[in-house]
C-alpha cells in the first residue's frame, strides 16, 4: 500500500511543489491538501493519511497547535512531519516537543523530501538526528528539564534499554542498533517498544527529546 500524505501549508506553491515531488513516487500518494492547521482534524478523519506534512507557521492555527490538537483528539493519529523554512528554529523544537515525528526544510531536494516521508512513515529511525541534537542543545534546557528527569527516573530503564536509547539518539535504525549490539532485530524492536512505553513516548523522536532534556545524553 502506498504511503498516504496530507499536505498542510498556507502557500499554494509549496503545496504544489511537494505534491509534484511526492506523486512522482509509486509508493506515495497525496490524499489531500489544506491551507491552515484549523482544517487538519476534519481532513485527517476524512482521508486517513499515514503522514501529515504541515507548515510550522500559518496564520490561523500553526503547526505546533495543530499537532497538539491532532494528537489530543484523533484516535490512532498519523505521523506528523513539520515543514519549515529555518532549521535552527525554536518553533521547530516546540513542534517536536508537541509530538511531531520530524521536520523537513522547504528548500530540501526532492530526494530528501521523499526520504523524509518514507522514514517518518516507517518510524524505525530518527530523521536528521544531528539537527535534533542541535535543537536540543539550544532549546532543550541543557538537561535541566525537571519533568523530563522525573519521567526518565520513573521509567527505570534497564542497562540494555539505556544502551538502545543512546543509540536511538544517534539516529540508528533498528537494524543498525541490532548490528551494533550483536542481537536480533526483533530483540531491538522489543527493547525500543519497552523504552517508549516506560517513557510514555509516542515515538522515537519523543523518547530522544526526553533523553536530551533529562540530561541522560548530552547534546554534544
Amino acid at each position: 500500500m502506498p504511503v498516504r500524505v496530507l499536505l498542510v501549508d498556507d502557500e499554494p506553491l509549496v503545496r504544489a511543489g511537494l505534491r509534484a515531488v511526492l506523486e512522482a513516487q509509486p509508493d506515495i500518494e497525496v490524499v489531500g491538501e489544506a491551507a491552515d492547521g484549523a482544517a487538519v482534524i476534519p481532513l485527517v478523519r476524512q482521508v486517513r493519511p499515514d503522514v501529515v506534512a504541515i507548515d510550522v507557521r500559518m496564520p490561523l492555527l500553526d503547526g505546533i497547535e495543530a499537532t497538539r490538537a491532532l494528537l489530543r483528539t484523533v484516535a490512532d493519529p498519523p505521523k506528523i512531519l513539520v515543514v519549515t523554512t529555518f532549521e535552527n528554529d525554536e518553533y521547530v523544537y516546540e513542534a517536536l516537543r508537541a509530538g511531531a515525528d520530524g521536520f523537513l526544510l522547504k528548500r530540501a531536494r526532492p530526494a530528501e523530501i521523499v526520504h523524509a516521508v518514507r522514514l517518518i512513515a516507517e518510524g524505525e529511525s530518527l530523521l536528521f538526528p544531528a539537527s535534533v541534537r542541535q535543537l536540543a542543545a539550544e532549546y532543550g534546557e541543557g538537561g535541566g528539564n525537571r519533568a523530563a528527569r522525573d519521567r526518565l527516573e520513573r521509567a527505570r530503564l534497564t542497562e540494555r534499554e539505556g544502551e538502545v536509547l543512546r543509540l536511538m539518539t544517534r539516529g540508528l535504525s533498528n537494524a543498525e542498533i541490532a548490528a551494533r549490539l550483536i542481537v536480533g532485530t526483533e530483540t531491538v524492536k522489543t527493547h525500543v517498544s519497552a523504552v517508549l512505553a516506560k517513557l510514555g513516548a509516542r515515538d522515537r523522536t519523543q523518547a530522544v527529546i526526553t533523553a536530551y532534556e533529562s540530561g541522560f545524553v548530552g547534546p554534544g
